[in-house]
């Protein structure tokens, strides 16, 4: 046992964050009622909370949080439920809260879990949230905020999805290969949002963001691992290590932020960047090109810089075009406007940007503002890029990014 609140609180914590989805999984792989699973962890991170402080923190968390868990579960069940299926229902439960559980003894079954989530009777528009929140823990007011959508509505959905999985049944179990199909499009896209989280975080500060890309990266592995020859999979894998490779480049020594373009490849990861250039070198054998290929080979071809010690933009155009015919994102759109303006020159990028100036979707997306203010302070239209930077630097919510998007107005000034 470990002594002292801090330790406790530390630990319930670091529980949280490494064992919440394996957890989830494992209590609701049988009974396939993920809502219930939730509240009785929840209850059981409760009671950590409040005994922890007092008794020490157990030599092995997850196991304590586990059996508190089922216990919790097995006394909410008899409470709500009679008759003969309330009785053959306990009878499970009761099966399973007798077993002695240890670490080593609990299998982990987070893959399982997110394939239930991306079952074909899940409405799609949630399949990926719904993996956010069982696998991760994410709350649905920071799930509302990544899809667009208010906290209230993706509440909702979220808890029409558990019931549904409950009601029909749905197998937690990793599809065969002639299933896969779409519900493999929404594990990638679950996973890559999961990662994208972490990553919006550079210095790791956020709590609820913390270690999410580490864990986005090995979901990463494991569906890739379990499937060595779906090339999206690998994309995917290729895709995130790229851009963890990076990760220490992002800011300088006084955290600020450094923008792609200026950063030093000596600080990039040369290992990740080998083995995501392995991963999507392996993919390219498999003959399907898909989104998160290319947008590996993106990033690939900004980690060419490390051995040219320049930037293809034109092969990056090129890259953008081929994205854009599979995605139609704006967000690709913005950085095919980028590509074009360093090949082509300012004003054919700016043109490109203002083509997607209808898209509504783009008056509160920060990138786009700056990219725009960038173009036109390189065409000496001061005015517009000055308006441009500020009303990306009022979008703009990590503080380092802030500061580097102020100095550029700043700059226009003087």
């Amino acid at each position: 046992m470990a002594d002292g609140p801090e330790a406790a609180r530390a630990a319930a914590e670091a529980a949280a964050r490494q064992s919440y989805g394996k957890l989830i999984a494992y209590l609701s792989a049988r009974s396939r009622d993920v809502a219930a699973a939730e509240d009785a962890l929840a209850d059981a991170f409760a009671a950590a909370l409040e005994r922890w402080p007092r008794t020490g923190v157990p030599e092995k968390p997850e196991a304590w949080l586990l059996a508190v868990a089922r216990r919790r579960r097995v006394d909410a069940v008899r409470r709500r439920l009679t008759g003969e299926a309330g009785r053959e229902h306990l009878k499970l439960i009761a099966e399973e809260a007798e077993a002695r559980m240890t670490d080593e003894d609990l299998p982990d079954e987070r893959l399982r879990l997110v394939f239930a989530c991306a079952h074909p009777a899940i409405d799609p528009a949630v399949r990926a949230p719904l993996i956010l929140q069982t696998v991760l823990g994410f709350d649905a007011a920071t799930i509302a905020s990544a899809f667009l959508v208010s906290p209230a509505t993706m509440g909702q959905r979220l808890v029409r999805a558990k019931t549904r999985i409950r009601e029909t049944g749905i197998p937690f179990r990793v599809p065969k290969r002639s299933e896969l199909g779409e519900r493999l499009d929404a594990v990638l896209e679950a996973i890559y949002a999961t990662f994208a989280e972490g990553w919006s975080d550079p210095a790791g500060t956020e709590t609820r963001r913390r270690n999410l890309a580490t864990e986005g990266i090995w979901l990463g592995r494991l569906v890739a691992s379990l499937l060595p020859d779906e090339p999206e999979a690998l994309g995917l894998l290729s895709l995130m290590l790229f851009a963890e490779a990076r990760r220490v480049a992002r800011r300088d020594a006084a955290g600020d932020y450094v923008p792609l373009a200026d950063q030093d490849c000596a600080l990039w990861d040369h290992a990740l960047v080998d083995e995501a250039e392995a991963l999507l070198g392996h993919a390219a054998t498999k003959g399907v090109i898909g989104r998160y290929q290319i947008e590996a080979a993106v990033q690939s071809a900004h980690a060419a810089r490390r051995r040219t010690g320049r930037t293809d933009w034109a092969a990056l155009r090129v890259l953008y075009d081929a994205l854009l015919s599979i995605a139609g994102s704006p967000v690709v759109a913005i950085n095919r406007a980028v590509a074009i303006a360093e090949g082509e020159g300012p004003a054919a990028g700016l043109a490109a940007l203002y083509v997607l100036g209808d898209d509504k979707r783009l008056d509160d997306y920060q990138p786009y503002w700056a990219a725009r203010a960038g173009l036109l302070a390189r065409l000496g239209q001061v005015q517009l890029a000055t308006e441009a930077y500020e009303r990306a630097i009022g979008l703009e919510r990590d503080p380092a990014v802030r500061r580097f998007l102020q100095g550029k107005r700043a700059a226009l000034r003087n």
